[in-house]
């Protein structure tokens, strides 16, 4: 393939789009563990990615998050710079709020306030994406995961574990933020396309 065939119209370089990936329960808990549960820092990024695993929020969504957006007691999670600058507010279980709770334990300790972003650096300093994607990856490698670990991988399980625990489909939309009902359907279809591979595995074949 030439490099002009390797380009869009526009002349932009097409970059390879790769399938997603699901993650089980247990990768996510093991790269929870990679964090480490004493260090500050360990103790953020397990909060940051509890998060991300149990509400599906994107990660610019999840950076901008302050304290006064959480009501962890109530499960619930007010996002208000969503994608095309819509808000909504989404719900958060209890065991991932507990996670989160430590967390913000933690900053308080460490002299950060309302006036600092949940998810920042130990000086206060709002946390920059890049750093996450290095992260997630450094910490796949420590947990052994073969997968490809990133933020938004973590919103790919979210979706996938709903839909498979029989969550309502306009539930599941309106948690990940989609325009629609019918963008919600072709998202869990892509990650998951489960008319096509129920109806494979119920061919029967005797074998050679």
């Amino acid at each position: 393939m030439n490099a002009k065939t390797n380009r869009t119209r526009n002349g932009a370089s097409k970059r390879r789009r790769l399938p997603p990936e699901v993650l089980t329960d247990a990768e996510v808990c093991a790269l929870m563990r990679a964090c480490g549960r004493h260090a500050p820092t360990g103790v953020r990024n397990r909060a940051l990615i509890a998060l991300l695993y149990r509400t599906g929020l994107r990660i610019n969504e999840a950076l901008c998050l302050y304290p006064k957006d959480l009501e962890l007691g109530d499960g619930i999670v007010r996002v208000l710079h969503g994608k095309g600058g819509r808000s909504r507010t989404v719900g958060i279980d209890p065991g991932a709020a507990a996670v989160i709770e430590r967390w913000l334990d933690a900053r308080s300790r460490l002299g950060l306030n309302g006036r600092h972003p949940v998810f920042c650096t130990l000086r206060g300093h709002a946390m920059a994406d890049a750093y996450i994607r290095v992260m997630l990856k450094r910490l796949a490698t420590r947990a052994g995961i073969e997968k490809r670990v990133h933020a938004h991988g973590l919103r790919h399980t979210h979706a996938a574990q709903l839909r498979a625990e029989g969550v309502d489909i306009a539930i599941i939309s309106r948690q990940l933020g989609h325009s629609s009902i019918a963008t919600t359907a072709r998202y869990l279809d892509h990650l998951a396309p489960t008319a096509v591979i129920e109806a494979m595995r119920h061919r029967r074949w005797v074998g050679a």
